[in-house]
């Protein structure tokens, strides 16, 4: 399967100042796949030093030579390791974590051997090891599951992919790649864009072993627990992420994280979670101005998990002789899925991987409610994102939150075709507010960026 992070790989194997690179994830998003693609595209010697399944090799990263680490490699795997012709291969760097000092030495002396170091949970590994990470001497990328764009190629819906690609506003999306855009965006939101799943749903698997695939998926990030020990207890991590699972659109409240789990015991699961990658905490900001991060406050969060196929394994969603439909899903569950999937596809934004994916939302504090679903930065504006998991909702908040902070461009998600109209309306506190509202589906939420900038550059 294509991944669009795979042609930036490329580009950086090809640059002259080219740096070792450390690929980051959460297991089982395909980083091990990457690599091996890469070189394999590319026609080097693939040099593979997995740490998890032989930690004795280690010890041939000893000096600090690069030269005579691959000696060793070269003696190691009965070959030739030639700096122009190889690819050094660090799988599960995170078990060997003095190693990862020792790229500065590549990148300094030997700068025509192309180092890809990959790893999981290496915000760990960094906080267990008393060294300093070569800053300025590697290059840092991050991967994602995959995305509703990725899942159309891997299904080979080229005619509707092509069809969405091309959406402006000003145009009109034909009818036939609506209709087929929901059908295949709904069968994302019961497989979600782990490979190993979405590979399955391709070969024909049945509902209910792709729901077994993404059990089996669960419990291997479960076993990951162990692995945090010395900072919280597996029982309190589990409390926790169910807790997750279960809150995902609304704050999450420490103190409803779990019977018997403590309010500052959450607060550092979670935290553990998301250093992880299993989840990705959705910061408050008050939305004063840009960068979003500049206020966000510990004490209003939101968190959503690392895939939606991981929502329905915590959740138990049935899937028994084929998916539930659309209309069959509770009300509440429909609101998670698109909540879940809005934050995968904004996290997706950089499909080169040089962003982190950082969410924000927006809610008002103290006296009447209000709050905005997501908020984006893009180029110098504020841009926010109202969720509705079908075709009609109010947008009393919205309305008061573009005249309260003066924006001028709003996107809504929801059931209907695409399109953008200006919004004339007095709020219900009596204020007239006027600004331009691009209307997008979930399953166009991949191309925001490409389609603000026609939008608002052309002011259609």
């Amino acid at each position: 399967m294509e991944r669009l992070f795979r042609p930036h790989f490329h580009t950086w194997l090809t640059q002259k100042q080219r740096k070792p690179l450390i690929l980051r994830g959460a297991r089982q998003v395909g980083k091990t796949w990457l690599v091996r693609k890469l070189a394999a595209n590319a026609k080097l010697d693939l040099i593979e030093v997995n740490f998890e399944r032989n930690p004795e090799y280690k010890r041939y990263f000893a000096g600090n030579d690069p030269a005579q680490i691959l000696g060793e490699l070269s003696l190691l795997f009965n070959k030739e390791v030639s700096p122009s012709k190889s690819l050094l291969f660090l799988d599960e760097i995170q078990e060997a974590g003095d190693v990862l000092a020792k790229l500065r030495w590549f990148s300094e002396e030997m700068p025509e051997l192309p180092v890809v170091a990959v790893g999981s949970l290496l915000e760990f590994t960094l906080a267990d090891h008393d060294f300093s990470m070569p800053v300025g001497r590697v290059a840092f990328r991050n991967l994602d599951p995959m995305g509703f764009e990725e899942f159309l190629m891997a299904h080979g819906q080229g005619g509707i992919l092509n069809a969405l690609s091309d959406w402006r506003p000003g145009k009109a999306l034909p009818v036939a790649a609506h209709d087929g855009a929901r059908v295949w965006f709904h069968r994302f939101c019961m497989i979600g864009g782990m490979p190993e799943v979405v590979a399955a749903d391709v070969a024909g698997a049945s509902p209910a072993h792709c729901r077994e695939l993404q059990k089996d998926l669960m419990t291997a990030f479960r076993a990951d627990f162990a692995k945090y020990s010395g900072r919280m207890q597996t029982g309190i991590l589990d409390s926790v992420l169910k807790s997750v699972a279960g809150s995902i659109g609304h704050k999450f409240v420490y103190a409803r994280a779990g019977e018997g789990v403590k309010q500052h015991q959450a607060k550092r699961a979670l935290e553990l979670l998301a250093a992880s990658r299993l989840c990705h905490l959705v910061k408050y900001s008050p939305a004063n101005g840009l960068p979003l991060e500049a206020e966000s406050k510990d004490s209003f969060r939101k968190a959503v998990l690392l895939d939606v196929g991981l929502l329905h394994a915590l959740l138990a969603t049935p899937a028994s002789g084929a998916f539930p439909s659309e209309g069959d899903l509770s009300p509440d569950l429909r609101g998670r899925i698109a909540e879940q999937t809005a934050a995968q596809h904004l996290r997706l934004r950089k499909t080169d991987g040089t962003g982190d994916g950082d969410l924000h939302y927006w809610q008002r504090e103290g006296g009447r409610p209000g709050e905005i679903d997501y908020l984006v930065a893009w180029k110098d504006r504020i841009i926010p994102v109202e969720l509705k998991s079908g075709a009609t909702g109010a947008m009393k908040g919205l309305h008061q939150f573009m005249y309260d902070k003066n924006l001028k461009w709003a996107v809504r998600c929801d059931a209907n075709p695409p399109g953008a109209m200006e919004v004339k309306v007095t709020t219900t506190q009596g204020d007239p507010v006027q600004y331009q509202l691009l209307n997008v589906p979930l399953y166009l939420l991949w191309n925001l960026d490409k389609i603000l900038e026609v939008w608002i550059a052309e002011g259609l």
